[in-house]
């Protein structure tokens, strides 16, 4: 099993950026497909952006797209997650995640979520 370690929230005016980094132990994540998810406060856990074993292929929800970029350097164990012009709406605890079965599969390590919010 993978261990994930998220950092890099904080408080941020609406407009600014963030980047998000996922540490990850235990197993090398060069096998895994690596994903955000968000949950703001009464909503559902959601994806944010998902990214292939190689980094060639990513996908976006259709609200950070255009503004979010992950990505993912496999040599430091390591993902990230660029987020600029944030919104108010964006504000969540941001989930790394690490799925190690197909692209669109379901994700089964998570890592313990790290605040961001967004003020307007």
């Amino acid at each position: 099993q993978v261990q994930l370690v998220e950092s890099g929230g904080g408080l941020v005016q609406a407009g600014g950026s963030l980047r998000l980094s996922c540490a990850a132990s235990g197993r090398t994540i060069s096998s895994y497909i690596m994903g955000w998810f968000r949950q703001a406060p009464g909503k559902e856990r959601d994806i944010v952006a998902r990214i292939s074993w190689n980094g060639g292929s990513t996908y976006y929800a259709n609200s950070v797209k255009g503004r979010f970029t992950i990505s993912r350097d496999n040599a430091k164990n390591t993902v990230y997650l660029q987020m600029n012009s944030l919104k108010p709406e964006d504000t969540a605890v941001y989930y790394c995640a690490a799925n190690r079965g197909s692209y669109y599969g379901p994700f089964g390590s998570w890592g313990q979520g790290t605040q961001v919010t967004v003020s307007s």
